[in-house]
């Protein structure tokens, strides 16, 4: 027998999803969506973005790889702070054709020689101080090796992330989940706009409010979790962008009451 989740699950193929118009929106416009995802909901929004797209890969690594892709990865972290990947990506390509690479090069250099590297990704001035702040702590605190703050227990690892200079919550856990590996789901813009727009009631207006809602259904899995997020922040960047989105194009519209209004 289905059950009342599965009559929401129709099969991915596109014959089905252009039938979404019409008679099909008018019935599924009657239909209760759900205000708190469930596991499985959560589970098979993933599988439909995951069928979309394929895994997405990220975080993107393109010098380092497994335990010594740390220092990219969090510096990555927090140059993409307020910018694209793209702007992200170019000052991090700078710093390495700078020769500024790794968090004692990052101490022991001329902040003039930093903001020129990382311009492309805006806020010079201040990633500067903040890129500063988190190689002082490694090199200080932790013998330059991101391995020994990486073995701290996880709340431990959080708390001392969030007392670094320019360390939000979302910077800490994206450096959490993508460099030391361990099971924190980011939040961020593009995931709070899914959620609000999918209708679901969240608990307050705070980054764990929203963070709840996810971990509070999933199993802690640090590959799953990062592929997950990187679907919702692609699946908002292409379908689900702030103005006018393309609901109709969107694999979660029998799910999503904003893309169901849309669609009328």
């Amino acid at each position: 027998m289905l059950n009342s989740f599965q009559y929401l699950s129709p099969p991915c193929n596109g014959v089905f999803r252009h039938s979404l118009h019409g008679e099909l929106i008018s019935f599924l416009a009657h239909l209760p969506m759900p205000t708190t995802p469930s596991t499985e909901l959560l589970l098979e929004i993933y599988k439909r973005l995951l069928e979309k797209i394929g895994h997405r890969n990220w975080w993107p690594v393109e010098y380092d790889s497994g335990k010594d892709a740390g220092f990219e990865i969090s510096a990555g972290a927090i140059l993409v702070q307020n910018t694209n990947w793209n702007n992200a990506k170019r000052a991090l390509a700078n710093l390495r054709d700078a020769g500024i690479w790794g968090y004692k090069a990052v101490h022991e250099a001329n902040d003039e020689d930093l903001i020129e590297a990382i311009r492309s990704s805006g806020y010079y001035n201040t990633k500067t101080k903040k890129l500063k702040a988190f190689a002082r702590t490694l090199v200080e605190e932790f013998d330059g090796d991101d391995a020994n703050l990486f073995a701290l227990e996880l709340p431990e690892l959080r708390g001392r992330l969030l007392r670094i200079y320019g360390i939000g919550e979302e910077t800490a856990d994206d450096i959490i989940l993508y460099a030391a590996k361990k099971p924190r789901f980011v939040m961020d813009t593009y995931t709070r706009r899914l959620v609000d727009r999918l209708g679901w009631k969240v608990g307050g207006n705070k980054y764990a409010d929203y963070q709840r809602l996810f971990e509070s259904k999933l199993e802690p899995n640090v590959d799953m979790w990062g592929d997950f997020h990187a679907q919702l922040d692609g699946h908002a960047a292409r379908v689900c962008v702030k103005n006018d989105p393309f609901c109709a194009e969107c694999v979660l519209l029998d799910f999503c009451p904003t893309g169901r209004a849309n669609t009328r």
